[in-house]
């Protein structure tokens, strides 16, 4: 029985994982969508002739192996950090060389991510948490740059002759713990390295930093095509108007326009947090506009909007649109600039003026105003000349004192000519009359408790 029950226990036996210590590379083509809808056959041509002449040959002089193509990049390993890196920057070198006659739009340009873990071991492939950081940090490296990680890091310093920016730790896409970074110096150089990680470093996309892409014409008439690009103008020219923003000008952005979208791929290639994307459409005498603020970062949708609206002029239609458009993406971007500021362990004077801003445009009660008030005071403390947060604390301050006196004027107005106790039920149920009821009255023994009640529902 009991050599059974042993038997049955070893047949049971999941199979032996094969686990080994490595150095990962992976390594991507930037914009390669953007490539192959420009060219197929000539990506398809150059990128084999680059594996071919500088990558491959890079790698196995340094001991490595590649362990799978993946399309528009590939996966490799080294048996040591060392060795990758080399790797890495002899190929990287190579491929700058052999591009350097290509128009700039047409560069196959390869990001670089490199990490160092166990990994599981399978004939064709390897798996685990330390590929998914390499790919990871091949994603926030900037196109022709090399990313590492910490634990690269610590087995290349002093032996490379590459010099390395610390980034500080970085929170990367889907990898719980945070993992501190390390970027290439191209020849004593600025870091190359590419803004869409949450960390604390110079890499981050400015904030407030939108791209408005080419509105889409889903018109019969491609005569209206004028119209649709002048909404798109329009609102890249407002939105460079909103204090401290990022906008990517017009041209750049009409490079985008009929090819297919990639936002994440768009955020990375623009180094921008946001992208305003929409359509226009005409049906009869009336003209549909749909709009939507996508997170470049994590693809949500923070807002999105339609206009519909008859057709009478067609210019005054669009500058109507525009303000709208203008004025609610204001609001929409400080709000989404305050909720990552929220997220941040160390605010910076810009974090606290977003949060600011979003108490302020959210009412002009006293309550919102003095909470505003208290994240500009605190901006302008670590930084006193931020002439934003200083402007700001005067047009709370003048806020403050025109409804101070408007209140005064109101329960000047209201108080009775005899003093009661208790309101009369018809203020009671109105928060707002309830409050300057009991700011004038002399039912003292009232006083704090309606107060509270009040603020509860007002403030």
């Amino acid at each position: 029985m009991f050599h059974r029950l042993g038997r049955e226990m070893v047949q049971e036996r999941p199979p032996r994982v094969e686990r080994r210590l490595t150095a990962v590379l992976a390594a991507d083509v930037a914009g390669y969508s953007r490539l192959m809808h420009n060219d197929e056959e000539a990506t398809h041509a150059k990128l084999t002739a680059l594996m071919a002449d500088a990558v491959a040959p890079a790698i196995a002089e340094h001991g490595g192996r590649v362990v799978k193509n993946t399309g528009d990049g590939f996966l490799a390993e080294f048996p040591s950090a060392v060795e990758a890196v080399r790797a890495a920057v002899q190929f990287q070198t190579r491929i700058k060389e052999l591009a350097a006659a290509d128009a700039e739009e047409r560069q196959i340009v390869f990001r670089v991510g490199i990490n160092v873990g166990d990994v599981i071991v399978e004939p064709h492939d390897i798996f685990g948490d330390s590929v998914n950081i390499a790919a990871r940090l091949e994603s926030i490296a900037e196109p022709g740059g090399i990313c590492i990680s910490s634990s690269a890091y610590v087995h290349v310093r002093g032996k490379v002759s590459t010099e390395f920016a610390d980034l500080g730790e970085q929170n990367l896409k889907n990898i719980a713990v945070p993992v501190r970074a390390y970027a290439a110096v191209p020849n004593g150089g600025r870091p190359a390295i590419r803004g869409d990680g949450i960390g604390p470093s110079t890499r981050s996309p400015p904030r407030l930093s939108i791209v408005v892409l080419p509105f889409s014409n889903l018109s019969d008439d491609p005569a209206q095509e004028h119209f649709v690009d002048g909404v798109t103008e329009s609102l890249t020219t407002d939105l460079s108007r909103i204090s401290g923003s990022f906008v990517i000008g017009r041209h750049t952005a009409f490079t985008y326009k009929g090819k297919p979208i990639d936002l994440k791929q768009i955020g990375r290639e623009l180094n921008v947090q946001y992208v305003l994307e929409g359509s226009v459409q005409r049906s009869g005498n009336r003209f549909r506009v749909n709009v939507q603020l996508v997170d470049t970062e994590t693809g949500s949708h923070l807002w999105a909007d339609r206009f519909d609206k008859p057709i009478s002029d067609l210019f005054e239609m669009q500058d109507e649109i525009v303000s709208r458009l203008a004025n609610t993406l204001n609001a929409q971007l400080i709000a989404a600039e305050a909720r990552r500021a929220e997220r941040s362990l160390h605010p910076s004077a810009l974090d606290l003026y977003f949060q600011g801003m979003a108490r302020w445009n959210k009412s002009w009660t006293p309550g919102h105003m003095m909470q505003a008030r208290s994240f500009f005071a605190r901006a302008l403390e670590l930084e006193p000349d931020n002439v934003e947060a200083l402007v700001s604390i005067a047009l709370v301050d003048a806020a403050l004192a025109v409804l101070c006196s408007l209140m005064a004027l109101t329960s000047a107005s209201l108080r009775p000519k005899r003093r009661r106790s208790r309101p009369s039920p018809w203020i009671r149920n109105t928060p707002l009359l309830t409050w300057l009821w009991v700011s004038s009255s002399c039912a003292r023994d009232e006083r704090h408790k309606e107060l509270l009640n009040a603020s509860k529902h007002w403030f």
